[in-house]
């Protein structure tokens, strides 16, 4: 029988032991399962029970991770919200995921501060307090029992990413059995491929924890017993220091992040030593392999990319020897069966580039879009079902993935998926548009940013038009999907049938649309 990882395990074993560091606050084990079992008896209190959903508004505090603990002990289903996200964006995803329950941190009060934007019957929650229009839980917390509940059926987390449409999708899966007792699902895969289960992983975690993978691995470390230090916000030379000073084993990062480190003052990159660093993981956008040779040389082999997604239909993982033999490619697969097909669902040859897919996980599915579920799933030839993440690559004769181009127009920027689509919509709204589109231009900081083509109607004033388009964009928006640059054009570059020719805009300024 595999090793049981949970948080509480630990805490019986070793309560004194480090699990998380947030700047200088370190927290016990004894601490946390504390925490998350007064948090999951609030919860219970508040009559939430199995099944239901509750949301998120929550920084990188130690209550983010108690909080995971307690929706999984309760049965719950928890998303979290970013934390960049514009207010109405928030209550479109509230809404969406059906919550019964939004906790949110004080500092997020200019966000949730408009009344009628939420849902009737919704309770709003502050577990810190001081968040006008939310109840004070911190009574509630303190008064409660820190000692685990007689009945405690599994929950789940349920993550949002967004669609081919623009609009967020909450990715879902059926609860375990109530009677259930294991490792929980969102940290026993990664445990056992990342190797970060033990008391002597000692993990830095760089990005906000809203994002499924680096929730999903703080809350893995904790369940496997090692030490999380979680950064408030992504500074490089903040990251270096802590890598040597907490004596890190492991790391995880995004693309942008290696270029802000390689970015440093060459004297500060060559003092930098922590011997005890082991596997800095990366994933969530390509690497440009300048960047990624620059940070082996800098580093050593100790790099290990993976590709997946929250839909968590598979997963494929490269270390750094593999890919120093094999550039570009992102592995083979490590969870599920890599599969190319084409539009019928046709195994492809070694080489061929079709739509990358995998079989043999347990099927997700998109919470209340049936439609965008069918779109990320097919049958094979032979009828297996396949589930994809909506890319395009090919593999070689030994399996080893390599992605060429997205099946929609997502932008990546900075390890987040950004939709043009969405952002299209709220340019819309504004009268003296005509029409418009957002692409993804390459950025030395982000990897990509969005850009958004305008077509004025005619004899619109184009300078107050684009104080207008600031004002929407500013209102709607969150900061990762504003546009970085609005170009006004003549027309857009369209098919005969009107579909939207993108790749002609991100030749931009080598093939510039005439001016309006």
């Amino acid at each position: 029988m595999d090793e049981l990882h949970d948080l509480r395990r630990h805490a019986a074993a070793a309560p004194q032991r480090c699990a998380l560091v947030f700047g200088d606050q370190r927290i016990t084990y004894g601490e946390l399962e504390a925490l998350a079992n007064r948090l999951a008896a609030v919860l219970r209190a508040r009559g939430l029970r199995r099944g239901e959903h509750i949301a998120s508004l929550i920084g990188n505090r130690p209550e983010a991770l108690a909080l995971a603990w307690a929706a999984w002990r309760c049965g719950l289903y928890l998303t979290p919200l970013s934390t960049a996200l514009a207010a109405p964006e928030l209550q479109h995803i509230v809404a969406d995921c059906e919550a019964r329950a939004l906790l949110a941190d004080a500092e997020f009060a200019p966000l949730l501060a408009a009344p009628d934007g939420w849902p009737a019957g919704l309770q709003r929650l502050a577990p810190r307090g001081g968040l006008p229009g939310f109840d004070d839980l911190r009574a509630e917390i303190a008064n409660a029992s820190p000692q685990p509940a007689a009945d405690e059926p599994p929950g789940a987390l349920m993550m949002y990413t967004s669609g081919t449409t623009g609009a967020p999708k909450g990715v879902i899966r059926p609860l375990l059995p109530a009677g259930w007792r294991g490792t929980p699902p969102f940290a026993a895969d990664l445990i056992a491929l990342f190797g970060i289960g033990g008391a002597q992983v000692r993990y830095l975690s760089t990005a906000p924890l809203y994002h499924a993978a680096p929730l999903r691995f703080a809350l893995a470390v904790t369940a496997g017993g090692g030490t999380a230090v979680v950064m408030d916000r992504f500074d490089a030379d903040g990251a270096l220091a802590l890598l040597a000073r907490e004596a890190i084993t492991h790391s995880q990062w995004v693309p942008a992040m290696f270029q802000r480190l390689l970015a440093l003052p060459a004297e500060r990159r060559a003092a930098f030593s922590a011997p005890a660093h082991q596997c800095a993981i990366h994933g969530a956008a390509p690497c440009p392999p300048a960047v990624k040779r620059a940070m082996l040389d800098w580093w050593g082999p100790i790099l290990l990319e993976y590709y997946s997604g929250s839909e968590g239909v598979g997963l494929t993982m490269i270390d750094a020897a593999e890919w120093l033999a094999h550039p570009g490619s992102v592995g083979r697969a490590r969870k599920g069966r890599l599969h190319i097909v084409d539009e019928s669902g046709r195994e492809l040859a070694p080489g061929e580039t079709g739509l990358v897919c995998f079989s043999g996980i347990a099927p997700f599915a998109y919470h209340n879009a049936p439609e965008k579920t069918a779109a990320r799933s097919l049958r094979s030839a032979d009828g297996l079902l396949l589930q994809t993440f909506g890319d395009l690559g090919h593999a070689d004769a030994e399996g080893r993935l390599s992605l060429s181009d997205r099946l929609d127009d997502m932008i990546i920027s900075g390890g987040v998926n950004v939709y043009p689509q969405e952002i299209e919509a709220v340019l819309r709204r504004v009268a003296g548009v005509w029409d418009c589109a957002v692409v993804g231009m390459p950025d030395e900081r982000f990897g990509e940013r969005p850009v958004a083509f305008i077509v004025a109607r005619h004899g619109e004033d184009e300078a107050a038009l684009r104080e207008t388009l600031a004002r929407e964009i500013e209102s709607r928006l969150g900061r990762i999907k504003r546009p970085d640059a609005l170009h006004f054009v003549a027309e857009l570059p369209r098919t005969p049938t009107g579909k939207l020719l993108r790749r002609r805009l991100r030749g931009w300024p080598a093939s510039r649309p005439p001016k309006a």
